[in-house]
């Protein structure tokens, strides 16, 4: 696709912008609160303070009627045509985790979840564990040896964690492990096209390790994977808009959208 008008007519200039993303803040109204949203209701004089001195509008990330994943309409925030640089959600958990990633590694997004005693999903997020009990456990299943791959779990919070794949020939074409909801077993990756038949190959053999090491676990004895995605450079914003941007954000897949974007990721303490 050409450039974008904005590109075109971008210069290097010596003002300052401040773009704050309260994802998810709009909620719906509460009977208890008169019918307001809970941010209809609070006291909030800085926002207050910003929205009157800033500018204001509506923008649909996608297209009308479709409704974004954070990480999509991030991106389109920024400036990125979120269809032309499509991204899954597996890669933004690695780059907002600080994960060395590689070209050609195939990174997952991963939940650690509940399996009841028939093999059905009783909880997809095993109770939201403490985030030192997932570092407990992705370290038993960073222990896990398959043929021709490396492989890597790491935290990300609470039930949450990456998935990194190394190796040759791999591909993001596989199916989801995540049913989306409790009652069923965890489903089985799947090759989506020829050429990721080895790729579904290898996370059947890291699932059946990793079956075994959380089986004496709980509440978290197993683990859903979906959001593959391999890693691709995208034009930093300084190159397209002209602009220095940084990004302060505590959560990991914000930090790897603003990673992708070419921003400088700021220290946060919370």
């Amino acid at each position: 696709m050409g450039r974008m008008l904005a590109e075109e007519l971008a210069e290097k200039g010596g003002a300052s912008i401040l773009l704050c993303v309260l994802d998810g803040l709009g909620d719906i109204p509460v009977p208890a609160l008169g019918g307001r949203t809970p941010l209809e209701a609070a006291l909030t004089p800085n926002l207050d303070s910003l929205a009157a001195e800033g500018a204001l509008g509506q923008h649909v990330p996608i297209a009308p009627g479709i409704t974004p994943g954070s990480g999509p309409a991030h991106l389109a925030l920024f400036g990125y045509d979120p269809v032309e640089y499509f991204v899954g959600r597996g890669i933004l958990s690695a780059l907002g985790i600080g994960f060395p990633v590689r070209p050609g590694d195939l990174a997952i997004r991963a939940n650690f979840c509940t399996i009841g005693s028939g093999g059905e999903i009783t909880d997809r997020r095993a109770g939201r564990i403490p985030t030192g009990k997932n570092r407990e456990l992705a370290a038993k299943l960073s222990g896990i040896s398959v043929k021709g791959v490396e492989v890597f779990v790491e935290t990300e919070k609470e039930h949450r964690a990456c998935v990194v794949i190394r190796g040759e020939g791999l591909s993001e074409k596989v199916s989801d492990t995540d049913p989306g909801h409790t009652g069923v077993p965890p489903l089985e990756p799947r090759a989506l096209e020829p050429g990721a038949e080895r790729t579904e190959g290898v996370l059947r053999e890291f699932l059946r390790e990793a079956r075994a090491v959380l089986a004496g676990e709980s509440p978290a004895n197993g683990i859903l994977l979906r959001g593959y995605a391999t890693h691709r450079a995208f034009p930093p914003m300084s190159e397209r808009f002209r602009v220095n941007p940084a990004a302060a954000a505590l959560y990991p897949m914000y930090r790897g959208v603003a990673s992708l974007a070419g921003m400088t990721l700021l220290e946060c303490v919370t």
